[in-house]
This record gives structure tokens, C-alpha cells and sequence, in this order.
């Protein structure tokens, strides 16, 4: 197999081309880590008491627990400039080089992948792992999107941060997050994909406990790490499955082999949801999205980095790169189906009633992966891809808009020596005065994520919807069953689903804007004239990202708006990866939805998000809002979704504390300090002091005692032979 992979790579259209060197995408990344951790080591050195770091050391671990003490300290990070140059610098040659590849790929036949072997990684006995990449139209989608808006991120974060202590080591850290994710999008089989996987759950610890000085920083990075390791279980079990019965772990491997499992069987349907699981954890879907809202613990840029362009978008792609199995289990699709909008529907509820203007774009992200995974579940993979990409560009824009207006809210209150919550939309207001540009830009995002058109999310969104609604009538999901309830049945619950978490979308987002930018400013006179507009360094991204969020659609139009230009550009570009997956779903032909459908669907889809604003406006008086220290405490259901409908608490008293009771009660004292530590150990030690002491006392000195003593050994070595 490795001899005939060798040569197929070698023949390849893409052989000789820059294609061969996919493998430098995520060295650079690699070699900006190392580069930016060395100096990161260099500048916290300590070579004695004359070194002048010494003179801030105390100063810089105070602050370094704050996101914002770029705001408060004067004290120039060393290196910034290198760092500066070194950190975005590689993610814009990663991001050009990927460019080239793509554009290379557009004049070949690309209709297998292109597969490079560089060295046999783990041969024991039947397990033959290769370390290889493999370029296909879809890890090069996920490249683009991963280096394109990873670059853009890392322009930001340079204004962002650039006062803050640890300023090498985040750069360090955050080009390491890319490496990991490039890794896991490259990888020929599932053990590279999974080592990816792996890093970029280390990273999002690294980044998420930034300012690791404070608790609840660090204990946000912990909680990340831990929910994700449980659902990491599933996707060792499932490659075990894979390995067990097919023999291969390469992608090509298995998508050759699978079709010798029965469909729809126990076999793969079992692989499928071990899969998912590990999905619902790196994805955040119920019930292990938990870590997700804690994230933004972290600074805003890896808030952007992990909720847009990288580590949730991972368990959509697997998804995506197993299509070959999710399509030969319609139970396992229908599940994955159910379970993206029933958790796209609650993370919107929990949405409207957040004040953190972070933690509601946090469960923004959550509702949205949502809506990719009823997308992928159905098996309308371009779809779920395609709202992945116009995701990552609003959803960017409105993390990194967020940051800016952040950045001018602790400006404002580092002027007037206040302590307010700087991220707290009751302490905002009135923004758009102040900050025009981020205004403009954020509510292009908006309206992309609430699916107005022209802009990018509308296309992405109506193409799931619309693919669930036609798939409820024709494919073999509509046919199965799932849990004794008809699939078509099923399926028509989806798509109404889709459609209220589409208007709760449109009402939270109108919501958050409507607070931040629109009716008075909440804050004082003083503070408001240190309100403005971030630097360009900051601004420049956003703008490039809300040029992308209005004209994102055109990369996939749908047939009715032929107009504008070619459609289903971005499912004729997949078709080759998902294309017989997606057939194999709709009974071997492709759908092709009639237009007065079509239409319907688009109109019905429209007047949602429309509705949604326009209840958003007519609801809500920004005017009538006061400030966070003088708002009244939520009652009733408010309160309710407020708290997360208690969740974490659930969590808490049925899992975390019993499970602490039990090591420490059970495990710790019982067991380990008990049986252990004081009858093994403890035992062992009071009896050899015992019959030591015996031993002690045996011996007098007294030649008399130790005769007696031979006299009755003797008498009772000859009773023992005496009376047998």
C-alpha cells in the first residue's frame, strides 16, 4: 500500500507543482513558535540582581492576571518589534503559500488527492501509519480559512496586546494553535488528524489561562481541557473500531474499505456516534459545550481564533472528512442532525439574556455550530463547509469588534480611575459616536449572522435549511427511523427548529448592538471623550473581514439568484471529496430543489431574520437601560436563562462533587490513606518494629536464658516428631 501511494503521489497532477510543499503550511506556524517562545525564555531570564527586568518583574505578574493591563502599564514587552514582525509574518507566508496551492489546483484534474508519505511513523505488526499530508479541495478550504482569517487575527492582536508582559509568549502560543490546527486539516489518516486534535486542546489551556495569575482565568483553561478530553475518548474508541475491522487508518483507506461493513448496521452506526462524541466536545454541542462560554476568560483575539477560524470548526470537519461513513449510517446522521438544532435553539435562548457582550457571542458560536452540524448531519456537507466558512469571516469580525470596542471601554475607565465592567453592555451605550467605523462594520455582521440578504450568512444559512427541508422528502434519512419516530417526521422538526433559532439569532444579535452602539452612553462625560476608534493596526482587519462578510455568499449563490453570477460554486469545487457521500444520502442522484420551493424557503427564511430584528427594535429602549452597578437583579425565567438554565450547577452537584467525594473520601482516605498508606506501609513498618522490639527483649545477655531457651526448642522439636 505504501509503495502504491508512493507512486500515485508521484504522478499526480500536483507533483512538481508548489503543492510539494504543503508541508512548509504548518512549519511556519512551528518555526513562528519556536522563534517567538525563545524570546519569550530570553526575556523573562533572570542573569542576576543587576538585570533590570527585575525592576518590573513583581509589577508585570500583577498586571499579567488582567486582559486588559496593556491599558495600565507603560512598560514596553521585550522584543515587541521582532515579536511583532515575527508572529503575523509567518501566518501571511502560510496564508500566500496556501494561495498558491489553490490556485494550482484550479488547472488540474483533481479528482483523487494529492498525497504526500515522509516518513512511516508507526509500523508495528498490522498498524502501518505513515506521517503524510494530503491536499484535496477540502483541507484546502480549511487551510485558506484557517491561515486567511489566522492572519488577520494576529494583525489585530499586535494593537491589541501589544503592552502586555507576556506579549512574546501569547504570539508563541497563538502560533502554535495554528500549527496544531493546520496539522489536524493536513493529516492523510485519522492518528495525524487526531494529534492535531489533541494540540489544539493544549492551546486553547495555553490561551484560555493566558492570565493564568488569575483563578478563574486558569480555572476556565482547566474546565476547557478536561470537557474536551472527554469527548477525545470517543474518537480513540472509534479509531480502534476502524483499525479492528478495516485494517487501515488512512482516509483513502477506509473510505475504500468501508463499503465491506452492512449499511445502516451497528458497526458503523456505533463508529459514527463515537465520532460525534468527540465532536460535541471539540464543537461544543450538548451536553459537553460547557467550556465554551468560560473560554472567553481569554484575551479577545483567542476568542476570535478558537470560536471562528480554528479549534470548534474541527469536529464539523471531521464530520465532513468521515462523510464516507456518516452516509452508510442514517441513525448516526439523523442524531447528528438532532442534536445541532436542538443545541443551536438552547445557546440562542441562553443568548438573549447575557450581558457580557463576549459571553453572547460566545453562545452566538455555539447556536451557529449548530446549524453546521444539521447541515453535515444531513448529509448536505457543502452546506455545513459553507457556513463554516461565512462563519468564520462575521463571526471574526464580531469577536475582533467586540475587542475594540473593549479596548476603548478600559481606555475610558484607565482615564477615570474606574472599575467598572468593561464588558458589560449596560455599561456601554451610545458607542457610535465614538467609534463609527466598528459601528458600520459590526452591524454588517449582524445582519450576515441573522441571514439578511445580500450578506454572506444569509446564502450559507438558507443552504442548510433548505437542504434539511428537501432531504426530510427525499433521501433515505426521510425514510429511516430514528428512536421509533419517522425520519421525515423528524427532519420537518429540524427544519422548525432552524427557523426559531434563526429568529432568536436575529433578535440577540439586534440586541447586542442596539445596547453597545445605540440610545445614551452610560458612561460619564469624562470617560466618553477617551472614547475612539482603535488603532488601524486593529481597525484594518475588520474592515478586510466585513468586506468579507458581505460578499462571502458568492462563493456558493443558489440557483435562483443566477443573476449575480455562477452558483453552487463552492458544492462543484467539494463535489469530488463529498460528492458520492452526499449521493449516497439522496438515493444516488442529486437533489435539485424546483424554484417556486426555492423561493419559498428563501422568502420564509427572510421574513424570520426580518421578524427577529424588527421584535429586537421595537422590544428593546436602550435609552431606559442603566448602568451595571445600578441594574436590578433578573426574576422568573430572566433569572433562569440569565444562569444558563443552571447547567454548570447540574453539572456540578450530579458529576464534580460526587465524583470529588468519592476520590477523596473513598479513593484518597480510604483506599490510598487507609489500606495503603496505614496497613500496608504504616503496617509493615509497626511490625517490623515489633518483632524487632521482641527480638530486643530476647536478647539478656544471660547464659542461663539461652540454655533454657536450646532446652525447650529442643523438647518441642522432639514433641512435634513425637506425637504425629
Amino acid at each position: 500500500m505504501q509503495a502504491q501511494s508512493m507512486a500515485l503521489s508521484s504522478s499526480h497532477p500536483l507533483a512538481g507543482t508548489i503543492a510539494a510543499w504543503m508541508w512548509l503550511l504548518p512549519v511556519l506556524p512551528l518555526l513562528g513558535f519556536v522563534i517567538n517562545g525563545a524570546l519569550c525564555l530570553r526575556a523573562r531570564a533572570r542573569v542576576g540582581p543587576a538585570d533590570p527586568d527585575m525592576v518590573h518583574g513583581e509589577h508585570d505578574a500583577s498586571v499579567a492576571a488582567s486582559e486588559h493591563s496593556s491599558h495600565d502599564s507603560h512598560v514596553a514587552p521585550p522584543f515587541r518589534s521582532l515579536v511583532s514582525l515575527i508572529g503575523p509574518g509567518v501566518m501571511l507566508l502560510s496564508f500566500l503559500l496556501a494561495a498558491a496551492m489553490f490556485f494550482a489546483m484550479r488547472g488540474v484534474d483533481m479528482s483523487t488527492p494529492f498525497i504526500q508519505r515522509y516518513w512511516s511513523w508507526m509500523p508495528v505488526g498490522d498498524l502501518k501509519v505513515d506521517f503524510a499530508f494530503q491536499l484535496d479541495q477540502l483541507s484546502m478550504v480549511m487551510v485558506l480559512i484557517i491561515t486567511g482569517v489566522g492572519t488577520l487575527i494576529h494583525v489585530f492582536s499586535v494593537g491589541y496586546m501589544r503592552d502586555d508582559p507576556g506579549y512574546a509568549r501569547f504570539f508563541a502560543y497563538l502560533n502554535l494553535f495554528v500549527f496544531f490546527m493546520l496539522l489536524l486539516v493536513l493529516g492523510a489518516n485519522y492518528p495525524i488528524l487526531f494529534v492535531g486534535w489533541e494540540g489544539v486542546g493544549l492551546c486553547s489551556y495555553l490561551l484560555i489561562g493566558f492570565w493564568f495569575l488569575d483563578k478563574a482565568n486558569a480555572d476556565a483553561g482547566k474546565k476547557a481541557f478536561i470537557v474536551n478530553r472527554i469527548g477525545d475518548v470517543g474518537v480513540l474508541i472509534a479509531m480502534f473500531l476502524i483499525f479492528a475491522n478495516l485494517g487501515t487508518l488512512d482516509f483513502t483507506g477506509v473510505a475504500a474499505s468501508a463499503g465491506s461493513m452492512p449499511f445502516g448496521g451497528a458497526l458503523v452506526t456505533t463508529i459514527c456516534l463515537f465520532l460525534f462524541l468527540g465532536c460535541t466536545g471539540k464543537s461544543a454541542q450538548l451536553p459537553l459545550y460547557v467550556w465554551l462560554p468560560d473560554a472567553m476568560a481569554g484575551p479577545t483575539p483567542v476568542s476570535a481564533l478558537i470560536h471562528a477560524a480554528t479549534m470548534v470548526t474541527a469536529g464539523v470537519y471531521l464530520i465532513v472528512r468521515s462523510s464516507f461513513l456518516f452516509s452508510m449510517s442514517p441513525v448516526a446522521c439523523i442524531t447528528v442532525s438532532v442534536v445541532g438544532a436542538i443545541t443551536a435553539l438552547f445557546a440562542a435562548t441562553i443568548a438573549i439574556k447575557q450581558w457580557d457582550i463576549k459571553k453572547v457571542l460566545a453562545y452566538s458560536t455555539i447556536s451557529q455550530l449548530g446549524y453546521m452540524f444539521v447541515g453535515v448531519g444531513v448529509g448536505a456537507y457543502s452546506a455545513g463547509i459553507f457556513h463554516l466558512a461565512t462563519h468564520a469571516f462575521f463571526k471574526a469580525l464580531l469577536f475582533l469588534g467586540a475587542g475594540s470596542v473593549i479596548y476603548a471601554m478600559h481606555a475610558a475607565y484607565h482615564h477615570s480611575g474606574s472599575h467598572e465592567d468593561a464588558q458589560d453592555m449596560r455599561n456601554m451605550g451610545g458607542m457610535r459616536k465614538s467609534m463609527p467605523v466598528t459601528w458600520v462594520l459590526m452591524w454588517i455582521a449582524t445582519l450576515a449572522i441573522s441571514g439578511i440578504p445580500p450578506f454572506a450568512g444569509f446564502f450559507s444559512k438558507d443552504s442548510i435549511l433548505g437542504s434539511v427541508y428537501e432531504h426530510a422528502d427525499n433521501s433515505v434519512l426521510g425514510g429511516a427511523t430514528w428512536l421509533g419516530m419517522s425520519g421525515h417526521t423528524v427532519l420537518l422538526a429540524v427544519y422548525a427548529i432552524g427557523l426559531a433559532a434563526a429568529f432568536l439569532t436575529a433578535v440577540y444579535m439586534t440586541r447586542m448592538m442596539l445596547y453597545t452602539f445605540h440610545g445614551t452612553s452610560r458612561a460619564s462625560d469624562d470617560e466618553q471623550k477617551h472614547m475612539h476608534e482603535a488603532p488601524w493596526v486593529m481597525t484594518g482587519p475588520l474592515v478586510v473581514l466585513g468586506a468579507l462578510s458581505l460578499f462571502g455568499g458568492w462563493l456558493n449563490l443558489p440557483a435562483i439568484t443566477s443573476f449575480l453570477g455562477p452558483v453552487g460554486g463552492l458544492d462543484h469545487w467539494l463535489d469530488p471529496v463529498v460528492g458520492s457521500a452526499t449521493r449516497a444520502i439522496t438515493n444516488g442522484v442529486a437533489l435539485e430543489t424546483a424554484h417556486s420551493t426555492e423561493a419559498a424557503l428563501i422568502g420564509a427564511a427572510i421574513v424570520i431574520a426580518v421578524l427577529g430584528i424588527a421584535v429586537a427594535f421595537l422590544a428593546l429602549k436602550p435609552s431606559s437601560l442603566v448602568p451595571k452597578a445600578q441594574s436590578p437583579a433578573e426574576h422568573g425565567f430572566e433569572k433562569v436563562l440569565a444562569d444558563k438554565y443552571y447547567v454548570d450547577e447540574a453539572y456540578d452537584a450530579a458529576i464534580v462533587r460526587p465524583t470529588y467525594e468519592l476520590s477523596r473520601n473513598v479513593l484518597w482516605r480510604g483506599l490510598d490513606a487507609g489500606i495503603i498508606d496505614n496497613l500496608f506501609v504504616n503496617g509493615s513498618a509497626a511490625l517490623a518494629r515489633g518483632l524487632g522490639w521482641l527480638g530486643a527483649r530476647a536478647q539478656t545477655g544471660s547464659t542461663g536464658v539461652y540454655a533454657w531457651a536450646i532446652v525447650i526448642g529442643a523438647i518441642v522439636v522432639l514433641s512435634a516428631f513425637s506425637f504425629r
